[in-house]
């Protein structure tokens, strides 16, 4: 059909089909706007498991969609997050299922530092507001840790400056663990760096660091992003080693500050807040040891002369002594006549008394008091309860001599097993026995027995006695052995 030839409505418009008219849509909208800047604040995101990212652009009067394909987002330095102002790179295109034009986003940043200080301030809440920013959580440095494990780049002036400033204050072994300090790779890497350091075991090969030092030099907010991510904020509330950030300079602020045990305005203060200064330590420690050398010394003076004191108020050795020793000669002098006196004392009263003191009077007192004692005990040897008592002695005599039966015949019968088999055993060793295995005991013409060659070779004459009878070597037969008592035939 010519295509200016009137159709069936009357008109000569060409016609299309959907997807004809889809495809010219979409190569027209790719021909004009292959390459577009846009400007505009983040709305929907959505992040399906296929990893593509799919957001809206929006502003007061329009939305457009967009799509970051997976490859893409994987290198972006920062992800968007809804409510973010950014300006989006990339070229238009048109999605024809569902009648739509959207944005191929190549690359995506934030417009401007308010940008990303509204996104840092959106964070920081939601950061705070799980207890991660908590003054509680924070923990004491080590007065003087024994390793300082840095967290830095290895070829900037930082590291220098922390080694340098250690080695000046108290030189302490160091581990560097290098990770970048900007760029795409900076979180992911300080995160896995704090916590590989945790994870080394204390007295290891690596030993494991008593503080740590995350730290960096000076930079825009665009530079120092990296210490803004999620990653290194919870890495440094994970760690179980005290954490001392030192990022940028004192003005720079960034979440890890809030999150770590100790932030220091620069690197070098870091260093200086993980070690003492040793010159100050060492006279410190001098000043100590002289105050406690002053203290003894005077505390011993005190002493000294709180003895001296009280040694005034004690009498002399020598007065306490002269009574005791004038006493002593008084009393020395006074006794022999005294022991005189007292001999003639006893010696009258013998003399004149002793009847008095050994009358039949006092001897039948005397027996009075034991009859009366005897009566009092003779009281308590009543009949029935002897009686009684000899019951209970019969009835215990009883059973023990129940029991001593028993146990005699347990004995008896196991000492006559115990003979039995040493009998067994003993027949079974015997001579007999033994010559019935085939053995021989060979005498010499005296009836000794031979247990060695030599002796053999020496005797007269040699007798041979097997279990049937005893035989002399040369003769024709063996005669029968002489009945003996068995005590004087065997070997043992």
């Amino acid at each position: 059909m010519d295509l200016f030839e009137e159709g069936p409505t009357g008109t000569n418009a060409p016609e299309f089909t959907v997807s004809e008219l889809s495809g010219a849509v979409k190569r027209l909208i790719e021909g004009e706007f292959s390459h577009v800047r846009i400007r505009g604040e983040v709305g929907r995101v959505s992040r399906p498991a296929s990893g593509h990212v799919y957001l809206d652009l929006k502003d007061d009067r329009a939305v457009l969609a967009g799509v970051i394909w997976k490859g893409t987002a994987r290198q972006l330095d920062m992800q968007p997050e809804e409510g973010m102002e950014v300006i989006a790179t990339g070229r238009l295109t048109t999605f024809p299922g569902s009648s739509r034009y959207q944005i191929i986003i190549e690359t995506i940043a934030p417009a401007g530092v308010g940008a990303l200080m509204a996104m840092l301030e959106k964070r920081r809440k939601a950061l705070a507001a799980e207890g991660l920013f908590n003054a509680d959580r924070k923990r004491p440095l080590p007065y003087l840790p024994e390793v300082v494990g840095v967290v830095t780049s290895p070829s900037g002036a930082v590291i220098r400056d922390i080694l340098h400033r250690l080695r000046e204050r108290f030189p302490r072994r160091v581990i560097l663990w290098p990770v970048p300090v900007q760029g795409e790779k900076c979180a992911p890497a300080v995160a896995q760096a704090i916590a590989g350091l945790n994870a080394l075991e204390p007295g290891g090969d690596i030993p494991r660091p008593d503080v740590l030092i995350v730290a960096r030099g000076g930079g825009s907010l665009e530079d120092l992003w990296g210490f803004n991510e999620e990653a290194v904020v919870r890495a440094v509330a994970a760690s179980s080693i005290p954490v001392i950030s030192a990022i940028g300079h004192e003005t720079d602020t960034t979440l890890i500050d809030h999150v770590a045990d100790r932030r220091a305005p620069t690197p070098t203060a870091a260093a200086e807040m993980a070690v003492p200064v040793r010159d100050d330590l060492v006279v410190a420690l001098a000043n100590l040891e002289h105050r406690r050398r002053g203290a003894l010394t005077r505390d011993l003076s005190q002493k000294t002369q709180r003895l001296r004191d009280l040694g005034r108020a004690l009498p002399r050795p020598e007065m306490l002594l002269a009574d005791r020793a004038q006493r002593l000669d008084t009393l020395s002098m006074r006794l022999p006549r005294a022991l005189m006196a007292f001999a003639q004392s006893r010696r009258v009263r013998l003399g004149q008394g002793p009847a008095a003191r050994f009358g039949p009077h006092l001897l039948t007192q005397v027996v009075d008091r034991r009859r009366q004692t005897l009566a009092l005990h003779a009281q308590g040897l009543r009949p029935a309860v002897m009686l009684n008592g000899l019951k209970r002695l019969s009835s215990d005599v009883e059973t023990r001599s129940a029991r001593l039966h028993r146990v005699g015949a347990r004995l008896t019968e196991n000492a006559a097993f115990r003979l039995k088999a040493q009998s067994s055993l003993l027949q079974s060793l015997g001579p007999a026995q033994v010559l019935k295995r085939g053995y021989a005991i060979v005498r010499d013409d005296k009836g000794a027995v031979l247990t060695r060659a030599s002796d053999a070779k020496k005797a007269v004459s040699l007798e041979l006695e097997f279990s049937d009878g005893r035989m002399t070597p040369g003769k024709a037969a063996p005669k029968r052995a002489k009945q003996t008592d068995p005590k004087q035939d065997t070997l043992f």
